[in-house]
């Protein structure tokens, strides 16, 4: 994309982002599938992981770069809307690279909780991988001695950087589904993975970081492998927008707690400024009014997948063997079953960054 037609994209895309009092000039990302943009395939977890293959990255990028879509993520966009470069992989940073404009530390099947709580509970053999948010933060720490090297320099530094603390806690919550936990036993554990976030969070104040913004939950009710795994024959389990009441409940109930959560912390750290980015709110547009948003290939269908009502098949999931891509990905809302489209991910973005879906705004300092 030329110089001219990437400024004038990214000013029809953000607008008031350019007009924003709060410049970064740094973006520092923790998390899960949802924003890695490479550390899951270069940790070699997977001996043939399918995102390291198109079509995973077809859209935007051409070719695979391990991000869990079609192309850019919501951490890309947010990069975009700061003129900042993509953040390089944590993983992928060697000696000599300038990695001052950020750092991706999100790993692909990440959660909140170690990996030994899982463990504990005879389901750790489910996880894609160890690297959880505790060592991802870790990584950060590791790390910042490159960053800044007296505590003057890093607090000049850190104050304008922005940190994403997420969207981590989803496969807290999918690993234990996926093997048949029930919402009332899950809803127990919402506290100890709200905790586990805003122990990071709390942690990365600490270290320096006084801007953060911290994702919810999306509405997984709405997404093909819910639809798939838990339908429903009953017609009164189904929202006017086709998805399950009773699993977007749940998302709502973590989104609920974390905000508790996070006032909690603007309490504690009264000089830090702590965002809640509302994923949820969101993505619920496209569910609500998909045309409006340029969606018109349906909102709960797979573009890329291997068959079913929902064009997810577990047997022949996006990238494997029977399975196929959609022509356009950027009609479609979902992009394999699991994660969304660049197109779905664009309009997030847009709506955290330039409103309403941030608390307090991401545009005012």
């Amino acid at each position: 994309m030329k110089p001219f037609f990437l400024i004038s994209f990214l000013y029809l895309t953000f607008g008031a982002v350019s007009s924003s009092s709060q410049q970064y000039e740094s973006i520092f990302n923790f998390g899960d599938s949802l924003s890695d943009t490479g550390n899951f395939l270069l940790s070699g977890a997977l001996a043939f992981p399918v995102i390291g293959k198109l079509p995973y990255g077809e859209t935007f990028f051409r070719h695979a770069t391990g991000r869990s879509s079609d192309g850019r993520l919501v951490v890309d966009f947010i990069a975009e809307a700061f003129g900042l470069p993509y953040l390089p992989p944590y993983l992928a940073i060697t000696g000599g690279k300038d990695f001052r404009h950020g750092v991706n530390f999100a790993v692909a099947g990440a959660t909140a909780l170690d990996s030994q709580f899982f463990y504990e509970r005879r389901i750790g053999k489910l996880l894609w991988t160890n690297d959880s948010l505790s060592v991802q933060l870790g990584w950060f720490k590791k790390l910042k001695s490159s960053l800044c090297t007296s505590k003057q320099d890093c607090e000049n530094y850190f104050k304008k950087s922005l940190f994403l603390v997420g969207e981590i806690g989803g496969n807290d919550y999918n690993y234990a589904f996926f093997i048949g936990g029930s919402i009332k036993q899950l809803q127990a554990s919402v506290p100890l993975v709200v905790g586990a976030i805003t122990t990071a969070a709390s942690a990365l104040i600490e270290e320096g970081a006084v801007e953060l913004m911290v994702p919810g939950n999306l509405p997984i009710g709405c997404s093909a492998v819910y639809l798939t795994l838990f339908g429903s024959p009953n017609k009164a389990d189904y929202d006017p927008n086709g998805c399950l009441k009773a699993f977007n409940a749940f998302s709502k109930f973590h989104n609920n707690q974390l905000k508790l959560a996070l006032e909690g912390l603007r309490q504690k750290y009264p000089h830090a400024r702590i965002i809640y980015a509302d994923y949820y709110g969101a993505a619920n547009r496209f569910f609500h009014a998909p045309r409006h948003y340029g969606f018109f290939s349906g909102t709960l269908t797979a573009c890329c997948g291997g068959g079913g009502p929902y064009n997810f098949n577990n047997s022949a999931r996006c990238g494997h063997l029977g399975s196929k891509a959609c022509k356009d990905p950027s009609a479609h809302v979902n992009w394999d079953g699991i994660h969304l489209t660049e197109a779905a991910y664009r309009h997030i973005a847009k709506g955290v960054i330039s409103g309403p879906f941030s608390t307090p705004t991401v545009t005012s300092s």
